[in-house]
């Protein structure tokens, strides 16, 4: 029972909006087509990569507006998801602890795995935090 808890519907199931790992799983679900499964693997590639959170967003945002989705309501709900993620956790980041931004972007894990205070600057910087 208390590995429930554990489930990654959780957040979901208190209302609660979806981090960057959940979003590009759930976006790679709405079609199989290659624009949306593009959008899915740049949401995650951007965690290995060393741009910003506003970086992602500006990124992510060209990216909606540059490709076709062929349906209407495939794109609106992308957006929505997109736009959900965006307004809570890039627009939001500066109110945020650390490991509020670490949850957010799915860098937990990473930053944990740190050896030193250098690898861990680098995180500071792509979340726009500082030490």
């Amino acid at each position: 029972m208390l590995n429930r808890v554990a489930d990654s519907r959780f957040p979901a199931m208190l209302g609660l909006q979806m981090n960057l790992d959940e979003l590009s799983k759930e976006i790679s679900k709405v079609s199989s087509e290659k624009v949306v499964q593009d959008l899915s693997r740049l949401l995650v590639d951007w965690k290995d990569s060393e741009e910003t959170a506003e970086e992602l967003k500006e990124g992510t945002e060209r990216y909606i507006g540059n490709t076709w989705i062929e349906k209407n309501e495939d794109h609106s709900k992308i957006y929505r998801m997109w736009s959900e993620f965006r307004e809570a956790a890039v627009s939001g980041i500066g109110g945020m602890t650390m490991n509020e931004r670490l949850y957010w972007f799915g860098l937990f894990n990473r930053y944990v795995a740190c050896k030193n205070e250098h690898e861990k600057l680098v995180f500071y910087r792509k979340l726009h935090a500082k030490p």
